[in-house]
């Protein structure tokens, strides 16, 4: 019988990472297509504010990184916070779902701009800078996502309708989980910022004369 619990449960866990993985490439696709859709007044504000920042990039005189640090860290801990909440308050799940869509609009929306403006200068850009931290934030953001949504669904419905099992176990597993996913998170912060200053240096002298050009 236990077996067969774990095996359901598994299984269901299974089936929200497959869910909330294919919402968030959806909203990949989606903020790429967002691009597309820009004014073209739109599109020259965006270019020149990254052809700018690939300069600064260029000569070296990006963020602190130290400060840099701290600036993404707080905003991925504010980012896994508010999942907390919303798993916590039971009632955010399609908030949570939201967050997960968010999350890869914004990602497909910074990688469809640099190709947009700088084809496979862009690519490769986007590849050094966007692609490393988010290869652990994005799973990072899932686990939480999935533990918040497994957290809701419990209390609904060994809580709210039947009133049987224990809460305060499926809360500590929950924050456990979501400590682990901060400190996970740190790592990211660390990532982008003292490892991808350094490999966007390399690239950035492809594309300053495309961004001369622009």
């Amino acid at each position: 019988m236990r077996t067969a619990m774990l095996q359901e449960n598994g299984k269901n866990h299974f089936t929200l990472y497959v869910f909330v993985a294919v919402l968030f490439v959806v909203g990949v696709i989606f903020g790429g297509l967002m691009v597309q859709a820009l004014t073209l007044e739109q599109q020259q504000d965006l270019a020149s504010n990254v052809n700018q920042y690939i300069h600064l990039v260029n000569n070296g005189t990006v963020a602190d990184e130290a400060h840099s640090f701290w600036e993404r860290f707080m905003f991925y801990g504010k980012w896994l916070l508010l999942l907390w909440l919303l798993g916590i308050t039971v009632v955010g799940i399609p908030f949570v779902l939201a967050l997960d869509f968010l999350k890869g609009v914004l990602v497909g929306f910074s990688i469809g701009t640099l190709i947009s403006q700088h084809a496979w200068e862009g690519l490769l850009f986007s590849l050094v800078s966007v692609a490393p931290p988010n290869l652990i934030v994005v799973p990072a953001l899932m686990v939480a996502s999935v533990a918040a949504i497994s957290f809701s669904t419990y209390v609904i419905k060994n809580r709210l309708f039947q009133q049987k099992g224990s809460l305060a176990p499926q809360i500590a597993a929950f924050s456990s989980t979501a400590l682990f996913m901060l400190l996970l998170l740190a790592g990211a912060a660390l990532l982008e910022a003292y490892v991808s200053p350094i490999l966007m240096q390399w690239v950035t002298p492809l594309m300053t004369g495309t961004a001369s050009a622009v």
